[in-house]
């Protein structure tokens, strides 16, 4: 490792250390602090805080490495995405932040859920959380995978020691601030991160001649490379394009929504959140091209290196930040990736301490829990979970990208149809609730573990249809009117009409 960028990496670590530090003193009252910051987040935090959470490792790695490996193919990816973060925006967090305090003050989704529906059995609080610990745990893991890749692939040690140092720091600052510093620390990675997605491209494009040159080299290698539809089916675009509705269903981002100060600052965070991605996915986009016409002009030895191995080619960020900069000034940027990893982990991480915590511990096993009792089992179950998620770690089969994806089809179908339901139809029940969580979430699973010939079709697509049409027709057969439902719906209407 160089010297700079081991002082980097030190400054880096400190830094986020610091934060989780300064979170531990304004964490410390009770769960509610711990998991959500109480209601506290302004726009621009809650914003960059999502983003971040949401597009950190993957973004830096899994997407220009299927830009380089597939070509302009791969926007319809980011398109997907970009449409389904404005929607999301636009239909969801409004009225999630305005219903959740509505509904009791529900601090997570499961309690959400149960407060929503009336629903006396614990059942759909119960199956949540399940979902939760389940999908949580493999998109920790994944985190955990890149992280151990970046210290393999950009510092020159081995995966295994990246992957502990990647766990013991981030697992560090979220045992110690909670939401507050997983917050403050997405916030700090969602400017680094935008600061660098936009500064790599131009200087590379730089390298390789311009627009004109480096188009004319990525053509010379290939056509396709060029074309939006070259190597495309339907089946193929509508798969990416269905990436997008994984947002409706992410934990970790629907929880921003909940702790932001008020409804208002929505519009505000929609617009910072929005140009923040329109900004990062281009640039990441751009990297992945722009390294096409890098490799062919200046380094055919990697390029031929990447053109055999998808997994190869994610470090493509990791290899413009090492040969186009000072060392001091690449060690930065790459530190800026490890400390993005980190955030998504941390959020994961919170958000399934958060099930384990308020879900199960104080709904189930110790109703009558003191705020330090809460206290203390979440910072306790950060702990396990990063434990489990550690040891799947440990030895990845799959591409970073493949693996977050199953993840995100999971939550987007088991959660996606229930939360939009859930906050636009009142006649919606809790029955439907739980038969249409269950079938996506089982969908998804079976569409991913079990042999079949509709393979090439993304597991989301499947998963959220019969998640939605099931939630539907059990609503219609089970419905009976709620004078408690209807005054809350009214309540909310209300409110988001000031």
């Amino acid at each position: 490792m160089d010297i700079y960028e081991a002082i980097a990496i030190g400054i880096y670590l400190l830094l986020m250390m610091g934060i989780g530090i300064y979170s531990y003193r304004k964490s410390t009252s009770n769960s509610e602090e711990f998991l959500i910051g109480g209601r506290k987040l302004g726009p621009a935090v809650t914003a960059l805080s999502a983003a971040a959470s949401d597009m950190s490792g993957w973004l830096l790695m899994g997407l220009p490495g299927a830009m380089y490996f597939s070509g302009l193919s791969s926007a319809w990816l980011a398109i997907g995405l970009t449409i389904g973060a404005y929607l999301n925006y636009v239909f969801v967090a409004p009225r999630l932040r305005v219903y959740t305090e509505v509904a009791q003050n529900a601090i997570t989704l499961p309690v959400f859920f149960e407060n929503r529906y009336k629903n006396k059995n614990h059942l759909l609080k119960v199956t949540s959380s399940i979902f939760i610990l389940i999908f949580f745990t493999l998109y920790t893991s994944a985190g955990m995978v890149a992280g151990g890749k970046l210290f393999e692939s950009a510092f020159g040690l081995d995966y295994q020691t990246g992957l502990w140092a990647t766990s013991l720091v981030v697992v560090g600052y979220t045992f110690l601030g909670g939401f507050l510093a997983v917050s403050l620390t997405d916030f700090v990675q969602g400017t680094i991160m935008v600061i660098a997605l936009i500064a790599v491209p131009i200087v590379a494009l730089n390298y390789t001649g311009g627009a004109s040159e480096t188009l004319s080299l990525i053509n010379d290698k290939g056509s396709k490379y060029l074309d939006l539809f070259r190597g495309t089916t339907v089946v193929s675009i509508l798969s990416l394009l269905a990436w997008g509705l994984g947002y409706f269903g992410q934990p970790h981002i629907l929880v921003r929504f909940m702790a932001i100060d008020k409804a208002e600052d929505i519009p505000k965070a929609k617009k910072i959140g929005i140009t923040w991605m329109i900004f990062t996915v281009f640039g990441a986009l751009c990297i992945g091209l722009i390294g096409i016409a890098y490799l062919m002009k200046f380094d055919s030895e990697t390029m031929l290196l990447f053109d055999e191995n998808k997994r190869d080619a994610e470090t493509i960020f990791i290899y413009f930040a090492q040969v186009l900069f000072h060392p001091l000034i690449g060690g930065f940027i790459l530190t800026a990736i490890l400390a993005a990893v980190m955030s998504t982990i941390s959020s994961q991480l919170l958000v399934t301490s958060s099930s384990l915590t308020e879900d199960i511990y104080k709904g189930f096993l110790k109703p009558n829990a003191t705020p330090k009792q809460l206290l203390i089992n979440s910072r306790l179950s950060v702990l396990i979970v990063a434990a489990v998620a550690l040891l799947l770690a440990l030895n990845p089969k799959d591409s970073i990208l493949n693996l977050i994806g199953n993840a995100w089809a999971g939550f987007g179908a088991a959660f996606g149809p229930l939360v939009i339901l859930a906050l636009l139809q009142r006649k919606s029940t809790w029955q439907g609730a739980l038969a249409g969580m269950l079938v996506g979430g089982i969908t998804v699973l079976v569409w991913v573990y079990f042999d079949h010939p509709f393979k090439d079709w993304y597991e989301i697509i499947p998963g959220f249809i019969l998640s939605l049409l099931t939630n539907l027709i059990v609503s219609k057969i089970t419905y009976q009117p709620s004078s408690e439902i209807d005054k809350e719906f009214d309540q909310v209407e209300k409110a988001l009409k000031k």
